[in-house]
């Protein structure tokens, strides 16, 4: 009865298919201690989705992306540079099998620069392209878009190969971002029309068309954040301020002291979707989807009332995140009283958009509110007693205190605060508003 030989037994009898096999070559300790969970260098979870796509996160396609270890490194580093006299030679020179990087200087002249294996890395590469390199798609954000048949009207201003990320494979597992990813012919190609420059020791580098936009926050991604200054990463890495429209032709200077290196928090924004990078030892700090249902369940649990109806309301659950239900909350965004639905001090002439909160006569709109979902977006495990104003995404206190101060890329030259649930630009004083609501007369 020598364990090795029942699979071999089997194997003869039975003649069984590969996979029913593999499931038997498993030596028993491999059953007993499966293989240790895969590192996770961090995630990247696209501004404006709380919880998922509107159609469901399908595939390469969905709103957060979690960066795990490869079983293989596929990272590259730069080699050799070649300059070439024609765009054919350029062409000869970057052959299919090998990572390069072209520069279009004029008619005449193009640099290659080739680059090469590195066992050291791994290589995540995200952009608009359904091609096979690109580990992560993203299309761009509509704000308070329900369904992506709203998203699809718009032209894309992200591009198809926007960025890529190379994480260090040994502790403590550094990433670090760079502007433009490889295509399916392992080329990225700079033309004549993009911002292209020697660097002071004979390097090529450049930037792409509408650019990759970094943002570090101060103090971390904690309750004490503080936003940082946005700068633009080049295709090597290079760290410089913000030109002066998007795409402009010059670029702008660049800082030393800065790097590429992406930190708990950092936003990464490619012109038209804006994505957070939480690392892992960040995320094991915040509070997850089940401490948010928990404290949904409290906030329910307390019976809040509303002061018209006197009927009991309550947050809908998570998964029904998009239907407004009848024992919804609502709230007077001017004041912050919560009510479930009514009809009261509806203003005719003011399109039914502005109303009169019964509690204190104060006229502003009135909305209903929901729970954000996303838990990555959070800095604390506080309550959720604050809402953002006008879409009604509540979260806690510091949440939406730090979120309305950070200065999101809208469009090629302006920037606003948004809420992070749903991308609408802010709106009011503070973005936010507290919550106050009535508990039960009994």
């Amino acid at each position: 009865n020598n364990e090795k030989s029942v699979p071999q037994l089997l194997i003869r009898d039975l003649k069984f298919e590969k996979k029913s096999l593999a499931k038997l070559m498993f030596s028993p300790d491999q059953e007993n201690h499966p293989s240790k969970a895969p590192v996770k260098y961090g995630e990247l979870i696209v501004l404006g989705y709380n919880g998922s796509l509107p159609n469901g996160d399908r595939g390469r396609r969905k709103s957060r992306f979690a960066l795990f270890k490869r079983p293989k490194a596929n990272g590259v580093k730069p080699s050799t540079v070649h300059i070439a006299c024609t765009p054919q030679a350029a062409k000869a020179i970057s052959n299919k099998d090998q990572h390069s990087i072209s520069y279009t200087l004029s008619r005449a002249q193009t640099v290659v620069v080739e680059y090469t294996h590195d066992s050291n890395t791994d290589m995540f590469q995200i952009g608009r392209s359904t091609e096979s390199p690109i580990d992560f798609v993203v299309t761009d954000t509509v704000p308070g878009s329900q369904s992506n048949s709203d998203t699809q009207s718009v032209q894309s201003t992200i591009s198809r190969f926007a960025c890529r990320i190379i994480c260090e494979r040994n502790p403590p597992f550094t990433a670090r971002i760079y502007a433009a990813g490889f295509d399916s012919s392992k080329n990225i190609f700079l033309g004549e029309k993009a911002a292209k420059w020697k660097t002071s020791d004979g390097q090529m580098d450049g930037l792409t068309t509408n650019g990759v936009l970094v943002m570090h926050p101060r103090n971390g991604f904690t309750e004490d954040s503080k936003p940082g200054v946005w700068r633009e990463i080049s295709v090597c890495g290079n760290v410089f301020s913000l030109r002066e429209t998007r795409s402009a032709q010059q670029r702008g200077k660049m800082v030393e002291n800065e790097t590429n290196q992406l930190q708990d928090g950092s936003l990464i924004d490619l012109c038209g979707a804006t994505l957070l990078w939480r690392t892992a030892e960040g995320l094991s700090r915040t509070p997850t989807v089940k401490h948010l249902e928990a404290l949904r369940q409290e906030i329910n649990a307390a019976r809040p009332q509303c002061p018209v109806g006197f009927n009991t309301l309550a947050f809908p659950s998570m998964k029904r995140k998009d239907v407004v239900d009848e024992k919804q909350p609502w709230v007077y965004l001017n004041c912050g009283h919560v009510h479930g639905y009514h009809n009261w001090g509806n203003k005719e002439e003011r399109d039914g958009k502005d109303r009169e909160c019964p509690m204190c006569r104060s006229v502003g709109p009135y909305v209903p509110l929901w729970l954000g979902c996303e838990a990555g977006f959070y800095v604390d495990a506080g309550p959720p007693t604050h809402a953002f104003s006008p879409c009604g995404h509540v979260c806690s206190e510091k949440t939406t205190a730090y979120w309305s101060q950070i200065p999101l890329p809208h469009g090629t030259h302006t920037f606003h605060a948004a809420c992070p649930f749903c991308a609408h630009q802010l709106a009011g004083e503070q973005g936010y508003i507290r919550l106050i609501f009535q508990g039960p007369l009994d």
